[in-house]
């Protein structure tokens, strides 16, 4: 303990410690008392041969650290990263590059174990130095040719931690051969890319011939062989696509042959005959993408921004859809670039039509000019669910959604009330319930409703048209009405507009935001009445001052 205190004494310098101070003084001198060894939670730079003065050291400046509140630093930066200003076109230009299809994500989210089973696939085969054949198939949009890049990349790091040699990689677009019978060119070319087959020996032929002698096959390397929109390879005798799969079969052959379709069905058509063969591939089947993956995946690409984009409830919105629909996650991209598009337009409109009521903000009543207020603080920093179910009825556009969104005003609200009675697992109504609901609609958005024998005379409409089914019944309120379209279409036809938010959204959440959009739209179109009232009448009095 007394070398502690020595180098304690001879680590300070010039300086002095407060013991030493007080020798100087005259006061009495106290032992030096033995430094205790601090932990590491304590101090960093705590150790029985550390001296005091750097423990002191790091102690204060550990201290220091954290008296910075890392609290404070975060909401900082989500203050500063959680504003989407659509305005600025780098950040647009952001979200657009974000949700293009082209832009390959760091990793592919939901094809985990789909991965898997190729890549142990291709490692047993190199593992053993055998060749082998393996067939992707599935609905287009769901990763199967991502994945495939994926286990490209792979594979060449796993080859160099393992010390195997890596296979040469050949991956082929079948749409681009001019030729069916091309594909085995390429295959040859990568065999011996600085010799041409100038023979008269057919590429499938010479390839036959490398795969069958062991001599020329000694220390040859194996090659992986992807082939894309493999069905474009089907010919009416479907020798190509035979002759592709049993370059595998023959003795010697070095050929991994990844072949990749939309076809599901390809393999239940063919597998019988390339079983028969011997050349029967493994099958790896990609199914469409369900509505928790879509969400999964659109969330991975949105969080490369710095600032959220979408309502929650949008998103799910697009991931439903697109999951009954197809479940294409290129589908599903395209509508959320859709949907930016459409966002951009209520912008330019939003602008002129604020300034065109800040310009004749005095022809207005006192009750009004708080409404204008609101109007212009009402920014629009986000993607909501009436955007995004504008943009869905675009992209799945059907005859039944088309004929629904061309009715006019009130027989889409009967038709909205149908939906909302026949929600409690009923099948059937009659007109006079479904004139209660009606009321009860046109009341909640500012509709004057009709009376009750315009309601009659519309459900007919509606039943020639094939949306309803009307009974027969002496008294009109009796007669029993039915739907003959799904309630879905109904939902999606009619989602985008402002009466049928209350009515279709099932999810609290998703009623309350959309009931505070419905608000704001009857204030927004009260104002462009006025605003047409007011022009209306500039017009008829142009000679005079308005």
């Amino acid at each position: 303990m007394p070398t502690i205190g020595a180098v304690r004494s001879d680590s300070t310098g010039g300086g002095s410690t407060p013991q030493k101070r007080r020798s100087i003084s005259g006061g009495p001198i106290s032992p030096p008392s033995p430094v205790k060894w601090k932990s590491p939670r304590r101090s960093v730079n705590g150790s029985p041969n550390t001296p005091s003065k750097e423990i002191e050291k790091g102690s204060d400046s550990k201290t220091s650290r954290l008296h910075k509140s890392p609290r404070k630093n975060l909401s900082e930066t989500f203050v500063e990263k959680s504003k989407w200003n659509p305005r600025d076109s780098k950040q647009m230009n952001a979200v657009k590059e974000a949700l293009h299809v082209s832009t390959v994500p760091s990793a592919v989210v939901c094809r985990e174990e789909e991965q898997n089973r190729v890549m142990n696939f291709c490692k047993s085969c190199i593992e053993h130095g055998k060749s082998g054949s393996l067939y992707v198939c599935g609905c287009p949009g769901t990763g199967k040719s991502l994945s495939m890049e994926k286990v490209r990349q792979a594979l060449v790091d796993w080859a160099g931690q393992t010390g195997f040699q890596p296979p040469d990689m050949l991956s082929i677009n079948c749409t681009s051969l001019t030729n069916t019978s091309d594909i085995f060119g390429k295959i040859l070319e990568k065999h011996k890319p600085r010799k041409k087959n100038n023979s008269s020996v057919a590429p499938l032929q010479h390839l036959r011939n490398i795969y069958s002698k062991k001599q020329q096959s000694t220390g040859m390397k194996m090659m992986l062989i992807i082939a894309d929109e493999l069905d474009y390879l089907i010919t009416r005798d479907r020798t190509v696509l035979h002759d592709l799969f049993m370059l595998t079969t023959l003795p010697f052959s070095s050929c991994i042959l990844i072949g990749i379709s939309n076809a599901i069905d390809l393999a239940d058509r063919f597998l019988p005959k390339l079983q028969s063969l011997n050349c029967k591939p493994m099958v790896v089947t990609y199914r469409a993408y369900s509505k928790d993956q879509i969400l999964k995946i659109l969330q991975q690409r949105l969080m490369a921004l710095p600032f959220p984009v979408f309502q929650p409830q949008a998103l799910e919105l697009c991931a439903r859809k697109v999951a009954a629909a197809s479940g294409d996650m290129r589908k599903t991209l395209s509508v959320c670039r859709s949907v930016i598009e459409i966002l951009e337009v209520e912008l330019r409109e939003s602008i002129n039509i604020l300034d065109l009521l800040s310009s004749e903000k005095g022809a207005f009543d006192q009750q009004a000019l708080p409404t204008l207020d609101s109007l212009k603080n009402q920014e629009i920093d986000i993607v909501r669910v009436d955007h995004m179910a504008t943009a869905l009825s675009k992209t799945f556009r059907s005859p039944i959604v088309d004929t629904i969104q061309s009715l006019p005003q009130h027989q889409q609200i009967i038709l909205c009330s149908a939906v909302r009675l026949f929600r409690g697992g009923r099948k059937d109504t009659t007109i006079g319930e479904l004139n209660k609901s009606y009321v009860d609609i046109c009341k909640s958005v500012l509709v004057p409703p009709i009376g009750i024998l315009e309601i009659s005379s519309m459900c007919r409409v509606l039943s020639d048209h094939g949306l309803l089914k009307l009974g027969q019944a002496r008294d009109d309120k009796l007669k029993r009405v039915t739907l003959k379209v799904d309630e879905a279409d109904i939902a999606f036809a009619l989602q985008a507009f402002d009466f049928s938010g209350t009515v279709f959204f099932s999810s609290p959440v998703l009623v309350k935001e959309h009931e505070s959009l419905i608000h704001f739209s009857i204030l927004f179109l009260l104002q462009i009445r006025n605003l047409n009232e007011y022009f209306g009448g500039c017009k008829q009095a142009k000679s005079s001052s308005c």
